[in-house]
């Protein structure tokens, strides 16, 4: 039984669980190491500063973090401030035509990384967003761009999985393995954290 079947396990109404939900998210989210959201902030800033490009990738619900972190950080950070140098934010979940196509010819494992074969410069970085950390086409894009001189950046859950060796930043969200809402909350706060504070620190 997990966190979260224990706190079901103990209330009569959803709205006593949710008092739960809230209390352990606020947990997790504790848990989460200071010193690597202080590099996450400095791997964007370098990213912002140098040109280079922050692409993002992840399956299912962490797709759509990603689809939101491409606008969050892109065009609402530039539509807010003004700044002259925006984000370059690449959402590599969002062209269907391109990711059905790769997964229909050459299989849902290269996905992300024939993408980035297209689309990648020495210096970029990516976020993978991962509550496993075991994806196949998570893996195979971080090999790639470890592979060319890029910087990792993982957002991850329950142990880190296989990512947690490969990552230069790491925004890891320490659950029981299959607690995939509190994680995926976890990584969406941390989105918005993000995007509001260079929102501040740039205008």
């Amino acid at each position: 039984m997990n966190n979260l079947e224990q706190e079901y396990a103990q209330v009569s109404s959803i709205g006593q669980y949710s008092r739960k939900y809230f209390s352990y998210l606020g947990r997790v989210l504790e848990s989460i190491d200071e010193n690597e959201i202080n590099k996450l902030g400095q791997a964007f800033e370098s990213a912002r500063s140098s040109g280079n490009t922050i692409f993002v990738a992840g399956n299912g619900g962490s797709s759509t973090t990603a689809s939101t972190m491409a606008n969050d950080i892109g065009f609402d950070i530039l539509k807010k401030t003004g700044i002259e140098k925006a984000f370059r934010v690449f959402s590599l979940v969002d062209n269907t035509s391109v990711i059905t196509a790769i997964a229909n010819d050459v299989g849902y494992d290269n996905i992300f990384v024939n993408q980035l074969k297209i689309h990648y410069r020495e210096g970029d970085c990516i976020i993978v967003i991962s509550a496993s950390g075991n994806s196949p086409n998570i893996l195979k894009a971080v090999e790639y761009v470890k592979s060319n001189g890029g910087k990792i950046i993982g957002f991850l859950g329950f142990t880190g999985g296989e990512l947690m060796d490969m990552c230069d930043v790491k925004i890891h969200v320490k659950t029981e393995p299959g607690e995939y809402g509190p994680v995926e909350d976890a990584h969406l706060i941390m989105n918005h954290i993000l995007a509001h504070w260079f929102q501040y620190k740039l205008k």
